[in-house]
């Protein structure tokens, strides 16, 4: 695999809480596939697993997002720590190009523009909210509860 054929996306919030290590996370690896997991225990809930393999054009997409965001500019330093309430990170690897970032939970728009560096942030909120709503519309569309 050539350094312009890498590419990897991983997201991950969650915290420790009363009911356990709740999460959501997924990933994008370079084969094509997508994997989920969303663990909450409130009421006894059960971890929810899926895996899809996605066509070469949505990772393009991925790409096309990431790119857009201009994420890959950003640091880090400034941005609030995890702490009790959760964290959050986001891993990305596309091409030679490699970060990783680890903030705490973002509870709203407030919280970034309170913050010491609110437009780098505001890049990783906006990024994060994309991704996560490609990452809901493919897996609501591959697994239907009540497939017709």
């Amino acid at each position: 695999m050539s350094d312009s054929d890498r590419f990897y996306v991983r997201y991950y919030v969650g915290h420790k809480g009363k009911f356990g290590h709740e999460f959501l996370e997924f990933e994008f690896r370079p084969d094509g596939r997508l994997r989920y997991a969303n663990n909450s225990n409130y009421k006894n809930d059960t971890m929810i697993r899926k895996e899809v393999v996605v066509h070469p054009s949505i990772l393009e997409e991925v790409k096309r997002i990431i790119s857009d965001s201009e994420i890959l500019r950003e640091n880090d330093t400034k941005w609030p720590q995890p702490d009790r309430v959760g964290r959050q990170e986001l891993e990305i690897l596309v091409g030679d190009e490699h970060i990783s970032f680890n903030t705490g939970k973002i509870g709203s728009l407030m919280d970034v523009n309170n913050s010491p560096d609110p437009e780098g942030l505001r890049c990783f909120y906006y990024l994060v909210q994309d991704l996560k709503c490609l990452v809901f519309s493919l897996i609501a569309l591959h697994f239907k509860i009540k497939p017709i």
